[in-house]
């Protein structure tokens, strides 16, 4: 995957273009807003990585301009920006996801394949299959092996989101953010009561796991391997 890295923090562009390349990304480095917008305006990539306080032209004017200009490159704010109204305000300027600083590193890889498999994704996909596992999103129904799964509406949401980026890891703050609407880690567990719940009925009835928790991480849905 084709990276563009827009950050002026030198150690830590140095950090994310060395950890992103050991995961097979090519990452391209700029320290200024400037080059940025022309970068992604000029020169094909599969995801931005935006910094929101830049020289030269801030991360937040960035995707704002190229919306403006129909560019519909997938782009991930990484700031430390952390008040609520500056997520809000990078979304609503056009981002896709908004990563907060200090972060781990597998969330951000986490996120960056979420986003990019979001953006393959067609619109008019009606349906989603994991295995023997079947999601029709016109009716809002679940069935595995041709039995059908009666889920609460959470439990549509939560699995809807796995499927979309099965074989993927999901963090608990992304399910959060997705599932949730929320936009901070509140002090509860219906992550993981929602997640106990949904397993009962998609995988405990059959033989073989689809839900699987990656340790200190998050979740996937995947088939046997």
């Amino acid at each position: 995957m084709k990276i563009l890295l827009a950050e002026d923090d030198l150690k830590m562009a140095e950090y994310l273009c060395a950890g992103l390349s050991e995961h097979g990304h090519s990452v391209d480095h700029v320290t200024d807003g400037r080059d940025a917008l022309s970068y992604c305006l000029y020169h094909d990539c599969d995801i931005a990585i935006v910094d929101r306080m830049m020289p030269g032209m801030d991360g937040l004017s960035v995707v704002k301009a190229l919306r403006a200009a129909h560019k519909e490159l997938p782009v991930l704010f990484l700031t430390a920006m952390s008040e609520v109204d500056d997520r809000v305000e990078g979304l609503s300027a056009g981002g896709d996801d908004y990563l907060i600083k200090p972060f781990h590193f597998s969330e951000l890889l986490a996120r960056i394949k979420a986003i990019t498999r979001r953006k393959h994704d067609t619109e008019d996909t009606n349906s989603l299959d994991v295995h023997d596992l079947h999601l029709d999103l016109l009716s809002r129904t679940a069935s595995r092996q041709g039995k059908l799964i009666k889920l609460q509406s959470k439990e549509f949401a939560l699995l809807e989101v796995l499927m979309r980026n099965a074989g993927h890891v999901i963090t608990r703050t992304m399910l959060l953010e997705r599932v949730w609407n929320f936009n901070f880690e509140p002090n509860t567990s219906v992550v993981e009561t929602h997640m106990s719940r949904l397993r009962s009925k998609i995988d405990k009835p059959f033989d073989t796991p689809l839900i699987h928790t990656i340790r200190n991480t998050g979740y996937s849905i995947h088939g046997p391997r």
